[in-house]
């Protein structure tokens, strides 16, 4: 089968794709793989480095009121619509699978006017702009969660969950371990603010520095974010840094580490979320208030209602704050269980393979 993925931005658009890719490479024989995003988002980087062939189209967002460099996208996107064809012809994928964010956009219209079968796959429980305007274009669209199914009324809509919680399965534990220089089966929480890193969260970490070594049986990997990374250093060289503490401005195992880990406190991005209960680990979600129709809130909030995290709201947020609920679930193993019953039963590990089969059909159903 021929592929062709697309979707970009962040990484709650990216990692899905590619996780929809990984899983037809294992799934289907002789599958080959393009992925279409642009120069500017993260997938310049991060899809090449999956050694997954890479092409890019020039493409922006819209902005929310009237403007001259609104008039400047539709420019844009005609542009990329038309390169997008020609990325087509000369690929002929048998379907195209769009994830989010604004590449999808040419990418997927362009499919849809060639007769190529296309799927979108939405990660939040309110729809993004993109994926609404896709819909109508789409053969099938796919949700994380069943609420959203109501957004696509008349569309061909499948329940699938996010194709991360897939791959997150497969990812080795003990490697996870040897990566941080952990022994297995040390208890370990990981802070991280999602692919980029989030300032609020980082600021609360640095302020609960100085209690973490209370906790010494528990092993903190503070991942920073890139952007970040240097001046939380500069910031630590001031102050005593625990020995339970490692710092980073990046995972590029990010799979194998949530393996190991105990607690996860983080945004709420809908993948990060598809993971945590794919392997059922307890949380504490920081939803970004940054975020189009505050989708995070509205994520996080499904898993705190099951009893499978704790959200607090970034307003709400402090170092001491955080260190109190990092400290209430670590000293509760019968909490800890609980949470993590709790987030099983929120998981939907088979969720690439959903994807993979729905392919398979439009893919058939186009040869007929």
């Amino acid at each position: 089968m021929r592929i062709v993925l697309t979707g970009g931005g962040t990484g709650g658009h990216i990692y899905p794709a590619l996780a929809v890719g990984k899983q037809a490479l294992q799934d289907i024989p002789g599958t080959s793989l393009l992925y279409i995003g642009t120069t500017k988002g993260l997938e310049s980087r991060i899809v090449p480095a999956a050694n997954i062939p890479f092409e890019a189209v020039e493409i922006t967002g819209f902005k929310r009121k009237l403007s001259l460099e609104n008039v400047k996208t539709v420019l844009r996107f005609l542009k990329a619509t038309s390169r997008s064809k020609e990325l087509l012809r000369r690929f002929k994928p048998d379907v195209v699978v769009g994830t989010g964010g604004y590449v999808c956009g040419p990418v997927v219209y362009a499919a849809a006017r060639l007769g190529i079968p296309t799927l979108i796959h939405e990660q939040n429980v309110i729809p993004g702009l993109t994926n609404q305007f896709l819909s109508r274009y789409a053969k099938t669209v796919a949700v994380s969660f069943e609420d959203s199914a109501s957004h696509f009324t008349g569309k061909h809509v499948l329940f699938t969950g996010n194709p991360c919680a897939t791959q997150v399965l497969q990812a080795d534990r003990a490697a996870g371990y040897a990566s941080l220089g952990i022994r297995p089966g040390g208890r370990i929480v990981l802070i991280f603010g999602g692919s980029r890193g989030a300032r609020a969260l980082n600021e609360a970490v640095v302020d609960m520095l100085p209690a973490l070594g209370t906790l010494a049986d528990v092993h903190f990997v503070f991942v920073t974010g890139e952007s970040y990374y240097e001046t939380i250093q500069q910031q630590l060289k001031s102050r005593a840094v625990p020995a339970n503490l490692v710092v980073l401005p990046y995972l590029h195992n990010m799979a194998q580490v949530l393996a190991a880990s105990s607690l996860v406190v983080s945004r709420s991005g809908a993948s990060t979320l598809a993971e945590l209960t794919a392997l059922g680990i307890p949380s504490i979600l920081i939803p970004s208030p940054n975020v189009t129709n505050n989708h995070q809130e509205h994520n996080a909030r499904g898993l705190a209602v099951a009893g499978a995290a704790e959200m607090v709201l970034e307003k709400e947020l402090s170092g001491e704050r955080l260190l109190g609920d990092i400290r209430a679930i670590m000293t509760s193993p019968e909490r800890l269980a609980a949470m993590k019953q709790a987030a099983l039963t929120l998981g939907k590990p088979e969720s690439a393979s959903l994807i993979i089969n729905e392919l398979q059909r439009l893919a058939q159903q186009r040869q007929r």
